[in-house]
């Protein structure tokens, strides 16, 4: 009870913001993520941030008692209205008629209780796709990347820029669909991360170059829509698998730890590519193991624990699919 009121007090006293006593805290946020603004700006941007520490502070006081599955914490984005934070979430339906190829797990494959692709050396660095809608891509090379390991042996980062500049059916960081970038590279091919280095932004031109090529693909496979049970031997047996989910949850933006279990985040929203690279339980409670684009500084390493057989939560298996090479 005494720590509700001192948040309350801490809640009435925030309106006449900026509350000074948050000033070192400020100082040291700018310096810890490096932000720096222009005066006019300032002002505005410690309102914004003060508004969602108390959020996060609130949140944290109901899951110590058990009121919520996950913690959430400060990070580089805590500055940000949601409008700023939805415009990084550009994941798109693709508008093409292609021939879908279903997943379909051999007889004979087994499923494992847990699974976790990155000890297997399956999985890159964790990257940050900055202000800049290109989460779609960034789904699309780390599903590669994977496959691309399995076949050769070799863990190649491939280039997001690459597929943001020279993918005509999908918009650069106005959003994109993963099946239209696996489109573009089964036609051409993608190039290593180290030759095509990422900008955030769309150049105005198209800079591939075949000599530079990390990967190809022959094709993709889709997993049934809303299929949990799929999905789970899809990740078993395949290796990381690119979803599509609906990244706008309460919370999202700001998930520290924990199993991320909200309710009404509609799975048919669909706004985010990420990649899964594993699923496990703990406690009871069975989860994904999912790969984010922004940064390791945010949730756990970079990565999202997402409840798994909870009715598709955020639409995690709506949109599923990943290359064949």
């Amino acid at each position: 009870m005494i720590r509700y009121i001192l948040l309350s007090s801490f809640i009435t006293l925030s309106f006449a913001l900026p509350y000074p006593e948050l000033n070192s805290a400020w100082r040291t946020y700018k310096k810890v993520y490096g932000k720096s603004y222009n005066p006019l700006e300032e002002a505005s941007r410690r309102i914004i941030w003060e508004n969602n520490v108390i959020r996060v502070l609130k949140h944290n006081l109901e899951a110590d008692l058990n009121l919520h599955s996950f913690k959430m914490e400060i990070n580089h984005l805590t500055d940000k209205v949601p409008q700023e934070y939805f415009m990084m979430n550009g994941l798109k339906r693709t508008n093409r008629t292609n021939s879908y190829t279903y997943f379909s797990a051999p007889s004979d494959a087994e499923f494992p209780a847990e699974k976790d692709w990155r000890k297997e050396g399956l999985v890159t660095e964790v990257k940050n796709q900055e202000n800049c809608g290109s989460c779609w891509a960034f789904s699309t090379t780390g599903s590669l990347e994977g496959q691309q390991k399995k076949k050769s042996g070799k863990l190649i980062s491939l280039s997001e820029q690459n597929l943001i500049d020279c993918s005509d059916h999908n918009n650069g960081c106005n959003g994109g669909a993963i099946d239209d970038a696996f489109d573009y590279i089964k036609l051409h091919g993608i190039d290593t991360e180290e030759s095509y280095p990422y900008l955030a932004m769309r150049q105005d031109r198209c800079f591939f170059d075949k000599e530079n090529i990390g990967a190809t693909l022959t094709g993709y496979v889709d997993i049934p829509p809303g299929n949990e049970k799929e999905l789970f031997k899809a990740v078993a047996t395949v290796g990381p698998v690119s979803v599509g989910i609906n990244a706008d949850g309460y919370g999202f933006m700001q998930y520290g730890s924990g199993i991320y279990e909200v309710d009404g985040c509609d799975p048919h929203e669909l706004d985010h590519g990420v990649l899964i690279v594993g699923y496990g339980s703990e406690n009871g409670k069975d989860y994904w193991i999912v790969k984010n684009s922004w940064g390791p500084s945010w949730g756990e390493d970079g990565y999202i624990r997402m409840a798994r057989n909870k009715n598709n939560m955020c639409g995690i298996a709506s949109m599923a699919s990943y290359p064949l090479i």
